[in-house]
């Protein structure tokens, strides 16, 4: 991941991941979804089975914040972000979420908040995934 032609987060193997923040986001979930990240078995053991974490492949991870992500195209044909969280939100839920990462023993590498990030990856196999954790509220 570059900005302005210079890298500032690179990974030789792991995830990538694009993270999105939403105004009922909290500190909470932010935890919650690095430790599903940490702990989800999707890389090939001996047997070629998704059986293995991203520490058990002594993988790390790329995380870049977009907030992209929460846009809403459903009516008209430009879309609408209110659903994305405002950056003095979202930019610490980003923080906090590559913290908790890091504490889990997974090593991160970041994407630059609020910038023009040219972002750069190699899919090598079938697995894409989007994670959400629900609020509390949301879950009752």
């Amino acid at each position: 991941m570059s900005v302005d032609g210079t890298v500032r987060g690179a990974i030789a193997h792991g995830l990538v991941v694009l993270l999105g923040a939403t105004h009922a986001d909290t500190v909470a979930e932010a935890d919650a979804l690095a430790r599903k990240l940490a702990g989800l078995r999707i890389f090939p053991d001996a047997s070629e089975r998704m059986n293995l974490d991203v520490s058990q492949v002594a993988g790390a991870v790329l995380v870049v914040p977009q907030f992209t992500l929460y846009g809403d195209a459903n009516s008209g044909r430009r879309p609408d972000f209110v659903r994305a969280a405002r950056p003095e939100i979202a930019e610490p839920l980003f923080e906090r979420f590559c913290e908790s990462l890091a504490a889990i023993g997974v090593p991160v590498a970041r994407g630059v908040f609020r910038t023009h990030m040219e972002v750069a990856l190699v899919n090598d196999g079938p697995v894409t995934l989007w994670l959400e954790i629900e609020p509390p509220a949301a879950r009752a």
